[in-house]
This record gives structure tokens, C-alpha cells and sequence, in this order.
């Protein structure tokens, strides 16, 4: 382990970790009306009913197979009767086919929006950036995993890139580790970790958020143009208003 592992293995995953978390603090205390996806369904729904559920669906599953093969420790799922051949198969199958239908919905957005003239005039620099990040992300990590687990003799990761994942959030980084690993899979790390550090300022926040406030936000009050209020007394909360 050298100097240039230290920089790239310890000091940037902090450094974007600290990205992260400050930036998200800061656009929702700056930008609170600008933490939106900034739709663009009104300009063309066709291919973003294909392109969305094909993309986002994929999506979960690759973060449920990150978190699964990241967080839980190899010996948990030994001890659950969960071998090392019934967890490379399934985490092959499954992740190669969930990578394909991430990268396959992402590309229809990615057409949709440069063929599409308003939904091209409404896409910022913001958006390329990230849609060029995460289009880098998917590609070196199903890379990844073709040229390891399918095309080569396979590679347990979760050895060393595993452990190495799990030291830094217990403030005791193992560099080592990550630098005997694969050039695809560091690259898939490093492309990650950009991505990471860039999201508090793109429309990915949407992500962070979900519609609590709903449960408890106050009746939306209607005018009525009748003058002449009906004869059954109106349910609380659509009572006419004069």
C-alpha cells in the first residue's frame, strides 16, 4: 500500500462522504423549493412509461444486491445455511439481469430527453453531468461483474472490497484491501464515490425524500359557484367558504 492508495481508498471516501451529507444539508436549507425531479412527463409520457419503471425498478434491486453483498458480513449468510455457491449464482443471475435493466431504462431516458425537443431545452448542464456519472457507474459495475463472474474464473469481493466498505463507517479504513482488488471493480468504487459527491446538487435528492407531510397536511378547501348550499350538511372540511 502506497501513498496514492491512502488518497484514493481513505481520503476520497471521506471526503465524498462529508460531500454528501453537507450538500443535502445545504440545498435544504437554500434550495428547499428546487429539491424536485423537475418532471417532464407533460412534454412526453411514452417512452418515460418504458423507460422509467425499467430503469428505477433495476435500480432497487441493484442497491437491495449492494447493500446485501456490502453490509452483511460473508460469514452472516454462511450462518444463515446461505452457501458461497447459492450466493455467487444468485447475486450473478440476479445482478446481471437487474444491471441490464438499469442501463437498458436509463439509455430510453437518455434518448428520450435529446430527441425530445422540450424535454431536451429543459435538461441542464446539472443533468448531463449526471446522467454521464451514472451512466459510468452502471456500465464499470456490470462490467465488473461480466469480466469477473461470468467471462473470467469469478472473484469474491466480498473479502476484500466487503470488509473495506464496512471499515470506513467504523473509522478504521483498510486501504489494503481495496487496492488488491480488480481495475473494474476499483473503477466501478471511484466512478461511485463521484457520483456520490455530486449528488446533493442534481435532481437525484429526489431520492432522499418521500410524501410524509401528506398524512397530516390540512383538507384543500373548494369555493363553490352555488350560491344555494345543498340539503345534506357538507363532510368537515368541504364546507362551502364565502
Amino acid at each position: 500500500m502506497n501513498a496514492l492508495d491512502v488518497v484514493l481508498w481513505v481520503v476520497a471516501p471521506y471526503l465524498a462522504i462529508t460531500v454528501f451529507v453537507l450538500g443535502h444539508v445545504w440545498r435544504y436549507r437554500y434550495d428547499k423549493f428546487g429539491w424536485t425531479t423537475r418532471s417532464s412527463q407533460m412534454y412526453e409520457s411514452r417512452l418515460l412509461r418504458i423507460g422509467s419503471p425499467l430503469f428505477h425498478f433495476g435500480i432497487l434491486v441493484v442497491l437491495l444486491g449492494h447493500i446485501g453483498g456490502l453490509v452483511i458480513p460473508k460469514s452472516w449468510t454462511e450462518a444463515a445455511g446461505v452457501t458461497e455457491e447459492v450466493y455467487h449464482i444468485s447475486a450473478v443471475v440476479l445482478g446481471t439481469l437487474a444491471g441490464v435493466a438499469t442501463l437498458g431504462g436509463l439509455a430510453i431516458l437518455i434518448y428520450r430527453r435529446r430527441t425530445v425537443g422540450p424535454v431536451f431545452t429543459a435538461t441542464t448542464r446539472n443533468d448531463k453531468l449526471m446522467y454521464a456519472v451514472l451512466s459510468l457507474v452502471i456500465v464499470l459495475g456490470l462490467a465488473a461483474t461480466v469480466a469477473a463472474n461470468i467471462v473470467g474464473g469469478g472473484y469474491d469481493y466480498r473479502t476484500t472490497i466487503s470488509p473495506w466498505f464496512r471499515s470506513i463507517f467504523l473509522l478504521q479504513p483498510e486501504a489494503g484491501l481495496m487496492a488488491g482488488a480488480p481495475p473494474l471493480f476499483q473503477l466501478h468504487a471511484l466512478s461511485a464515490l463521484l457520483l456520490f459527491a455530486i449528488w446533493p446538487f442534481t435532481r437525484l435528492v429526489h431520492m432522499l425524500t418521500a410524501p410524509v407531510g401528506y398524512l397530516t397536511r390540512p383538507y384543500i378547501v373548494y369555493r363553490s359557484r352555488d350560491d344555494q348550499p345543498g340539503s345534506r350538511k357538507p363532510r368537515r372540511g368541504w364546507e362551502p367558504t364565502r
